[in-house]
């Protein structure tokens, strides 16, 4: 062999091994100078596009510096400063959305603010609820309630997406979309599904759409709309036309509706307009979402309800239609009104919504009173880098609340993260084994699309498993791709696959679809509850599910 081919070989080896194995974050060493350098000059540049996560790592940095350092004082100030800054320049634009979460940030980061802000951030959250369409319900009401469940369609549109002309087989014919849609507001703001309208914001839609909306009252008349803001993870979009409505929804709780109530939905079924079918809700938990549980209901849905309002006999929106299944009777799913009033905010700022996340992966658990564990939602995977791994959380531990208000499980974690936005810094509370309970100040970044495909970009692919195929695996031999199952989730893929702890398994092959939201890999296993017999199996699972958070 050569000497210009070994060195090429090696090349190649060691090509191959940095393709398959990405570098994976090891924590900061704050007390070593170089580190701490480093660190100061990457918060200096993180500055200049995010004072919120700079801040956050000057937090870190300056809660893990034990000898006082001026240089360390210095930039948290800066980034302090800079914050503020943001602040009040979001104040006099009127993004108040975006004030709001500079001010929390401040708070969670504990931070020194000025008094005048002080002062002036307790007025914010009024002054956020009174710009915000369908929750300032003392000025955008409609005066008077119809006098029966019937006239209440008054309230809803059909949305109707113009999409030009489409050319099959050398014959053009009309294209269009059809859903439903409800005004929540005197002025003319309607919400509708994100899906009705994603030829309108979707920048991979290439083809000609324009958007409108049709009145109960007039079928006939085509109106102009246009989409103010958009959420494609919930489904969601609020539209804004030059009318005033004839009746605009007040918006309820769907905590109030348990299975077995009675509800009423309206749209425009196969656009067919002023419908009115009514139900029962049939379950209130169904994790359709990956940010949450969605509504199951037995009231007929078809396609072109899409959208539309989901009431009580008393015209409360309780929910918003996304989804029905046609070949199966009554099995339809609607959006819970809480995750809508979370969103109105961001929606009506307009634009895309985009959602945070703090990189990582966990379920329920519930009280354990012999090792003092509280119930919450605990921690199972930690994605190395991301703002979880970087402010210190760990696998096993248990988060409890969150800016203050305590949370039970997976659920209401994730219905106190709707309400929040990227860039922002909140307050975890968890409890740890040996230490008790913490409070840490944790950054959001942004929900990537799939963040599974994220979490295997990240890290070493027998960690990625975890929180992927729901199995921990110990390497037992150095170089080759086998391993031992040291650790299956219930509930996971491994676990409806049949793998056991102890089981040997060797990684053969892994494939991501094409759309980055499918993970396939190929493994040799022997499996406990097959007998041993060796077998070359393909298990799939999605890149994204509630459990990523």
């Amino acid at each position: 062999m050569t000497k210009v081919y070994r060195i090429w070989l090696l090349f190649i080896l060691l090509f191959t091994a940095c393709a398959s194995e990405p570098p994976v974050y090891t924590p900061l060493d704050y007390t070593a100078e170089d580190a701490l350098n480093n660190e100061i000059k990457e918060i200096t540049e993180v500055l200049a596009r995010s004072p919120v996560e700079a801040l956050w790592r000057a937090v870190l940095m300056k809660q893990n510096v034990s000898v006082h350092s001026t240089v360390v004082q210095d930039t948290f100030d800066a980034c302090t400063d800079a914050v503020v800054t943001a602040y009040r320049n979001a104040v006099v634009s009127k993004n108040y959305a975006a004030a709001a979460g500079y001010y929390l940030s401040l708070q969670s980061a504990a931070c020194p603010i000025p008094e005048d802000i002080i002062q002036e951030a307790s007025e914010l959250a009024d002054t956020l609820l009174a710009q915000t369409p369908g929750l300032n319900r003392n000025s955008n009401v409609s005066d008077s309630a119809p006098a029966s469940v019937a006239s209440y369609i008054n309230g809803t549109v059909t949305v109707w997406v113009d999409l030009g002309i489409t050319v099959s087989k050398g014959v053009g014919y009309a294209d269009r979309v059809i859903g439903s849609g409800f005004f929540i507001d005197t002025s003319g703001y309607i919400v509708t599904n994100y899906h009705v309208i994603q030829t309108e914001v979707d920048p991979s839609y290439e083809g000609y759409s324009r958007v409108y909306i049709k009145l109960a009252s007039d079928s006939d008349t085509r109106i102009p709309a246009k989409v103010v803001g958009w959420d494609p993870l919930l489904d969601l979009a609020l539209l804004k036309t030059e009318v005033d409505a004839p009746y605009s929804f007040a918006l309820g709780s769907s905590a109030d509706l348990d299975p077995g109530d009675r509800i009423y939905a309206i749209g425009s079924p196969a656009g067919l307009e002023r419908t009115l079918t009514s139900g029962i809700v049939s379950a209130v938990d169904r994790k359709l979402f990956t940010v949450g549980s969605v509504m199951q209901i037995d009231a007929a849905i078809n396609s072109g309800n899409s959208g539309g309002p989901i009431i009580d006999r008393n015209g409360n929106v309780q929910a918003v239609v996304f989804a029905g299944m046609l070949q199966y009777e009554g099995l339809n799913f609607a959006i819970p009104v809480e995750y809508l009033k979370s969103e109105l905010p961001y929606l009506a700022a307009g634009g895309l919504r985009r959602h945070g996340w703090i990189g990582a992966y966990g379920s329920d658990c519930i009280e354990d009173s012999f090792t003092g564990r509280p119930a919450g939602l605990e921690i199972q995977y930690v994605m190395p880098g991301g703002s979880a791994s970087r402010a210190g959380l760990v696998q096993g531990d248990v988060i409890t609340g969150i800016n203050g208000k305590a949370v039970a499980g997976l659920d209401a974690f994730q219905t106190e993260m709707i309400r929040q936005q990227p860039d922002t810094i909140v307050t975890i509370t968890l409890w740890r084994s040996g230490i008790g309970e913490m409070t840490l100040p944790v950054y959001l970044a942004e929900r990537p699309k799939s963040p599974g495909y994220e979490i295997y970009r990240r890290d070493v692919v027998y960690h990625a498993f975890v929180p992927i195929f729901g199995m921990e695996l110990t390497p037992v031999s150095s170089g080759k791709k086998k391993y031992t199952i040291s650790r299956i989730l219930k509930g996971s893929t491994a676990d409806e696959s049949g793998f056991s702890v102890h089981d040997p398994v060797e990684i053969v092959k892994i494939t991501v679809s094409e759309e980055e939201d499918i993970m396939y890999a190929q493994v040799y296993t022997k499996k406990r509850k097959n007998g041993y017999f060796e077998v070359n199996i393909m298990i799939g699972a999605a890149l994204d599910s509630p459990y990523y958070f």
